[in-house]
């Protein structure tokens, strides 16, 4: 069992001990009033606290996660595409009954992360399932446990499979990505968002923030840019980060106009 250090506030893991988190120190995430503090996966699984979560979210996406929620408390996404099982961003929390439950599922064939706030225990994932982390290059500096599994793309677009893209945003972060799914709900298309773009709780539209926790907008001309980049995309479904937060019909114009109602009161 893993004993590389892990923040206990967002869920990041790193290749030996360290008396800060990066990633919590820097204004798109916090550091506690109490300060910072640390455990591994060894310590969480011995403290049988933590259980899995695998929930179906949707047509072929199923989420998976811990209860209690642990750290951020981010879901993943199993893509069930025709190429082959497909896990979309990442949960911190890992054991051998979720190893196991995901293997029942098929296992998987890649994992590809939004952002940094999410690339967790990604190194326990990809060696659990022999398989490579697609991150954008532009937020390689985040990485806390580099290791031979991770494979940075650079650019606007990567296809990772035949029937999964990944596109860069550059929204929350610059290295900011999305994954979209053609075949996704019944062939009406999925995108898959993390908090690059933000499900937001009356579901009929979504939002842009450079920090959440923070509440620092992001900035009017990214987001401008995000949303014409998605302009040629068809999707009816988009699943943001959290458990059933998600946009069930009519994604695309939910996106163009959370954008311009956006761009009219940020400028």
């Amino acid at each position: 069992m893993s004993t590389h250090p892990l923040c206990l506030t967002c869920g990041t893991q790193y290749a030996a001990p360290r008396a800060d988190c990066p990633i919590c120190e820097d204004e798109r995430q916090y550091v506690p009033p109490g300060g910072q503090k640390w455990t591994d996966l060894a310590a969480l699984r011995s403290d049988g606290d933590l259980k899995p979560r695998v929930e179906e979210q949707g047509p072929g996406l199923i989420g998976i996660g811990s209860d209690p929620k642990f750290a951020i408390g981010q879901r993943a996404l199993l893509v069930r595409a025709a190429s082959g099982n497909f896990l979309w961003d990442c949960s911190a929390y890992l054991d051998d009954e979720l190893i196991g439950k995901i293997a029942e599922l098929g296992g998987i064939t890649g994992i590809a992360i939004s952002h940094p706030h999410y690339y967790t225990t990604m190194v326990e994932w990809a060696h659990a399932f022999d398989v490579p982390v697609y991150l954008h290059e532009n937020d390689q500096q985040w990485i806390g446990r580099p290791d031979p599994s991770i494979e940075l793309w650079t650019g606007t677009t990567l296809d990772v499979s035949p029937d999964l893209q990944l596109i860069n945003l550059g929204v929350h972060f610059t290295g900011g990505t999305v994954m979209h799914w053609p075949d996704g709900e019944e062939g009406r298309g999925a995108l898959l968002t993390g908090d690059i773009v933000q499900v937001v709780p009356d579901r009929t539209h979504v939002g842009f923030m450079y920090s959440y926790p923070n509440l620092i907008p992001e900035r009017p001309s990214v987001v401008r840019h995000a949303a014409e980049l998605l302009e040629p995309y068809a999707f009816d479904a988009i699943y943001g980060a959290w458990w059933d937060a998600i946009v069930r019909t009519d994604g695309h114009n939910v996106v163009q106009r959370s954008a311009k109602r956006y761009l009219t009161y940020v400028s």
